[in-house]
């Protein structure tokens, strides 16, 4: 699994570490780790051009001492410093005993846009806002430029515990990160600056809690259901699936079909779209008679296509069992209903339902994801997953966050979440919690979807169809 720790619990193991090592020790560390990605970058670093943009903190100290590495190795190392008087001493000292040239940041544009590698240490992770006016003209030059660039630790102008971007921010192709990820680097609109991440290993010792989580494929293939010698179609579960109307019954398909790939023995279907439904899916077990006479289910999923039935809606949010709110379902809900359930719920909002259920913009809920979805997750007493270009699943009670590393922007088409929805609710129904059973659907969804995709369009079917083959993929690692 994949953790992300804030700036302050970082912050607090990098001091109980520096307690314990010689002075500059860990700033060697991570020069070192800092210094191998660049020439890995390079390929050949002799007779390369190396720019260092380098700020007051820290990041410019590790930029300096990398810098100082290079150059050893023969290449042309400059350094723009943005805060002349408060660059990093000793840094600069090995970079000038290197060979290294040291500059301002007047007229360094051109130097930038003739380099090979471009190092961002402008801001170190307690950096907040975007980048001051001076770095600006230089972190445009970097991204005019044909040189690759290397963010330390985290993009300068990019916020490191809630992935916000507030303003002008640097673009890395790669973003070296030491001792553990920082939330910004797993969630948008901060990932998207950060390119690839390496993270350097510098011996920090952190707790076991950490701010984020990002499963892996050994992680999702402990939680997959799988039945057992003596399960039958009712012990592996039932998932019962509440979607579809007269002018949306491909909801109730698309939501059926992620349901019966999701791990449960049976899936029942209630609602308008039952002879879409059998049409489709054969197996599906069809009643017309409502939530309340449909049989006995081990979790449902409602809202899908649902259109104005809140009646229905309403009977679900009744039914002690666990409990998928996606869609329609999600604005005709009952709030104070919701808040009263004891069986566990998970809502699966977009960042545009997200944002009328918090009564805001959808772009204060794209620009802070993070904040977005604990907030969800505290108003409604709910697990809720925030779809979107980075997935969150935020569970009830706080604890760290789950941030889906899979997917892919071609499943951005009509009909996907209806299959994750009913993916989920399958999960549910197979006895994953509601933070499981979100991130295990989100996982293999993205999954799916890439796999299908393959760089090409894909549609919801499409999605579905995939989710077998994801499933493989990670059960055989």
């Amino acid at each position: 699994m994949r953790t992300a720790y804030s700036v302050e619990t970082v912050r607090t193991a990098e001091r109980e570490l520096m307690a314990r090592l010689p002075e500059g020790a860990l700033m060697q560390r991570a020069a070192a780790g800092l210094a191998a990605a660049c020439a890995d970058v390079l390929g050949r670093v002799y007779g390369s051009r190396v720019v260092l943009l380098v700020g007051s903190g820290d990041n410019g100290g590790d930029a300096l001492y990398a810098g100082a590495r290079l150059a050893r190795r023969g290449a042309g190392v400059s350094a723009v410093l943005l805060t002349p008087g408060r660059a990093h001493a000793g840094g600069l000292e090995a970079l000038r005993r290197a060979g290294g040239r040291v500059t301002g940041a007047d007229g360094a544009e051109a130097l930038v846009e003739r380099a090979d590698l471009v190092v961002d240490g402008i801001i170190g992770i307690g950096g907040k806002g975007g980048l001051r006016p001076a770095a600006v003209p230089l972190a445009e030059a970097a991204g005019r430029s044909r040189a690759a660039v290397v963010a330390v630790d985290l993009p300068s102008g990019v916020d490191a515990d809630s992935g916000e971007v507030r303003g002008s921010a640097v673009r890395a192709d790669l973003t070296v990160t030491f001792g553990t990820h920082k939330p910004g680097l797993l969630i948008d609109p901060a990932r998207e600056y950060a390119g690839s991440v390496r993270l350097v290993d510098i011996g920090l010792s952190l707790p076991r809690e950490p701010e984020l989580e990002a499963l892996q494929h050994a992680d999702v293939a402990r939680l997959l259901p799988v039945p057992a010698a003596e399960s039958d179609k009712y012990r592996r579960g039932v998932v019962g699936i509440a979607a579809g109307s007269a002018r949306y019954p491909g909801a109730a398909v698309l939501a059926v079909a992620g349901a019966l790939r999701g791990g449960a023995g049976a899936v029942r279907y209630v609602g308008p779209a039952g002879q879409a439904v059998i049409a489709r899916f054969p197996e599906t077990l069809v009643s017309d008679r409502g939530p309340k006479h449909a049989g006995r289910v081990q979790a449902w999923v409602v809202g899908p296509g649902a259109g104005d039935d809140a009646a229905t809606v309403a009977e679900v949010l009744a039914a002690d069992v666990p409990v998928l709110i996606d869609a329609d379902g999600l604005r005709l809900a009952d709030a104070a209903a919701v808040r009263a359930r004891r069986a566990p719920t998970l809502m699966t909002p977009h960042a545009g339902e997200a944002a009328a259920l918090l009564g805001v913009e959808r772009e204060e809920v794209e620009g802070g994801r993070l904040s977005a979805v604990r907030e969800l997750a505290g108003r409604y007493s709910a697990t809720v997953l925030l779809k979107g270009s980075t997935t969150l699943v935020a569970g009830v009670g706080g604890g760290p966050v789950r941030v889906n590393p899979t997917g892919t922007s071609w499943l951005a088409t009509a009909g996907s979440g209806d299959v994750l929805s009913g993916l989920g609710g399958s999960l549910l129904a197979a006895g994953l919690s509601a933070v499981d059973a979100g991130s295990v659907a989100a996982y293999l969804h993205g999954l799916a979807g890439r796999l299908r995709a393959d760089g090409a369009p894909v549609g919801a079917q499409d999605v579905a169809s995939g989710i077998v083959g994801a499933w493989r993929s990670v059960v055989r690692g």
